[in-house]
């Protein structure tokens, strides 16, 4: 019978599989740092009283923190215990609890506009970086993609017959259509022709390039993103600044109130919302009825008119 590979090495084995299967493993440090815990204590195997105690280390979190720790043990857990039955599997109800989701920012027209002006003024070598992030935010804005999905698209990605942006392997790793507005086919045609025009021989098939030719790094993105809210003071009364992620909230709420206003049954329609936006479950669009209370005062009104009616 073969021996049980060490929590180090399967640890090891395990981030090199799942990263193969094309997830990120954005949580990889906190399983290495688990292994460490395990190491310190002379554990061989994986139990869950040593899972819990690690889990909660961090003091002064948030308890659905301590959640997400321990998931991260759990899932692994469940693949060492195939190599070594020893190892426990901490219960899913041990720490029941669930990270509170962020208050959408939801954008003006005013600040929107004042945002893209902006863009004008960043500075630039080839000058293509203010043409990239004025199309970049304004399809954020009218499509309510999630910036991964767009700094990910290729040119071929692109139907300009059609009309329609094809977003592959997204968060949950399915594809969509997302339609376009004549308008924004044309301003995506524009900055196609600057976009060619000053990077003749580009590095990447990518639709969204930087200053060197190659596709965009999100985390970039996002930082010069923050620069330009501080530059034009749009969620100045914040405590946390807005996100490029707060355009898709924007989209969707807009979209659940124009419903409510036209008298539109928001049940039947909330499954194609949910839909347009990639979402895993429709509770993710359901959401949006809790979180603005402007939504919640619409749903409240239109159930209320529905009860008075004979």
């Amino acid at each position: 019978m073969t021996a049980a590979p060490s929590v180090g090495k399967a640890v090891d084995e395990y981030l090199a599989m799942r990263r193969a299967l094309g997830f990120k493993m954005v949580r990889a440090p906190m399983l290495q740092d688990f292994t460490r815990y395990l190491k310190e204590h002379h554990a061989p195997f994986i139990t869950t009283r040593l899972a819990l105690l690690w889990a909660k280390r961090p003091v002064d979190v948030h308890p659905s923190h301590w959640a997400t720790r321990l998931s991260v043990v759990r899932q692994f857990a469940r693949h060492m215990s195939a190599f070594d039955p020893r190892t426990e599997i901490p219960p899913a109800d041990l720490l029941p609890f669930r990270p509170p989701r962020r208050e959408p920012y939801l954008y003006s027209d005013g600040e929107l506009r004042q945002l893209l002006a902006a863009t004008r003024t960043v500075a630039s070598e080839t000058g293509l970086r203010r043409f990239t992030y004025s199309t970049l935010i304004g399809l954020l804005a009218v499509t309510g993609m999630r910036i991964s999905e767009a700094i990910a698209l290729d040119d071929r990605d692109l139907d300009f017959t059609a009309r329609v942006l094809t977003i592959r392997n997204t968060k949950f790793r399915k594809s969509r259509l997302v339609p376009l507005h004549s308008s924004t086919v044309s301003a995506l045609r524009r900055y196609l022709k600057t976009r060619d025009r000053l990077f003749r021989s580009r590095l990447t098939e990518a639709l969204f390039i930087g200053e060197e030719g190659r596709r965009l790094v999100q985390e970039t993105v996002e930082r010069r993103f923050r620069v330009l809210c501080r530059r034009t003071g749009v969620g100045a009364d914040r405590t946390r600044p807005p996100r490029l992620h707060d355009f898709r909230h924007r989209l969707a709420v807009r979209a659940l109130m124009q419903w409510y206003r036209r008298g539109v049954d928001v049940e039947r329609h909330l499954q194609v919302l949910s839909t347009y936006l990639g979402h895993a479950h429709i509770a993710d669009t359901y959401w949006y009825l809790s979180a603005v209370p402007a939504l919640l005062r619409l749903a409240s009104s239109q159930l209320e008119r529905r009860g008075a009616k004979p």
